[in-house]
């Protein structure tokens, strides 16, 4: 189809101006999708865009009926929007399961400022192929966020966490031993819930991740315990009395655990060990391994490659110490005790 060229009035003797396409708004994300899936994007960043694209579309219909194309979106806009993410949405509107009076007001920073960065890519690829001349988001910046020092769990909450699973049944087995895996190697969720068993090495203890479940596409090899390769190989044995595929983290009828399935366990096992004040995610348990090699000796370098980090500043997010963790280290290795002696 083609599309349709707006006309733009240029002065007497003025140069030729650039012509640009008057998109509408489903056009815009069509071929944004289009360009992305061009370069490589995996379907799950597709969908992405496409559900946060969507969320953003729906409250123009509401809130500004008006906009019927790309070029009528003003930063004013974008911000009207960003205020409303943070102030006036209702959390799981519609929510089926969840009433009226539970619905809280305002989405959290986190999600807010994750909804903004797929606006800015969309935006961003739309000026990038020259079909807006003017980038709304350009201006916009992201949410100021507090650093959040409970993004980890103590030991006492790991240990009431890994008592909650049975272990005598199928589900609780499995969970127990993907929860013990995160703990162990640092994976995410969707590295450790694709793990087939030709992926483990249990001779030299490693698991070798392929650049196509890596979020980097980068493959790495990730090193686990002797404990941990054993419940590994239990697993699989009661696996194989059931089910032929080589998967290893299965469901009670053989399909594969999703993220979103293992996360809602997680917060399962959360609640029943009395955990509160914290989220209780697959994300949770990347963040608690990290502080605990750190804490334990481990060179934040090899810590890094292991988490498949490219970024070392990426990898300091995830270590926030408490302050006991502070007094500790502080404790021990302050000059003053090598050059002050101390009073008997």
């Amino acid at each position: 189809m083609a599309l349709k060229k707006r006309e733009r009035r240029v002065p007497a003797g003025g140069r030729l101006a650039r012509e640009y396409p008057q998109l509408s708004l489903e056009q815009a994300i069509d071929f944004v999708i289009s360009a992305k899936k061009s370069e490589g994007l995996r379907e799950r960043s597709l969908k992405d865009y496409a559900k946060h694209y969507g969320y953003f579309v729906d409250w123009l219909r509401e809130k500004h009926p008006d906009i019927q194309y790309v070029e009528d979106i003003t930063t004013e806009i974008i911000r009207d929007h960003v205020a409303y993410m943070k102030f006036d949405k209702v959390r799981y509107s519609g929510h089926k399961y969840i009433p009226t009076e539970n619905q809280p007001v305002g989405l959290s920073d986190t999600t807010v400022n994750i909804r903004l960065r797929t606006l800015k890519a969309i935006f961003n690829q739309m000026e990038r192929d020259e079909l807006i001349e003017v980038n709304p988001v350009a201006k916009v910046r992201l949410l100021r966020q507090d650093v959040d020092l409970t993004n980890c769990l103590t030991d006492d909450e790991v240990k009431a966490v890994l008592a909650q699973p049975k272990q005598r049944d199928f589900v609780g087995y499995r969970d127990y031993v993907a929860i013990a895996l995160l703990l162990d190697s640092g994976c995410r969720v969707s590295e450790m819930l694709s793990l087939r068993i030709a992926d483990i090495d249990f001779q030299t203890r490693f698991i070798t991740l392929s650049g196509e479940v890596n979020k980097n596409r980068r493959p790495r090899m990730v090193p686990i315990s002797a404990h941990i390769a054993k419940l590994l190989l239990q697993l699989i044995e009661e696996n194989r009395q059931y089910f032929t595929t080589d998967r290893i983290f299965m469901s009670c009828f053989g399909d594969p655990v999703t993220a979103n399935h293992f996360n809602k366990r997680l917060k399962y096992y959360g609640e029943k060990a009395g955990v509160s004040g914290k989220k209780m995610t697959a994300h949770v348990y990347r963040h608690t391994w990290a502080r605990a090699m750190i804490l334990n000796g481990a060179d934040p370098f090899t810590v890094q490659k292991m988490g498949g980090w490219s970024d070392i500043r990426t990898m300091r997010r995830y270590i926030q110490m408490d302050t006991n963790d502070i007094r500790r280290s502080h404790d021990e290795y302050s000059p003053t005790s090598r050059f002050i002696k101390k009073r008997v």
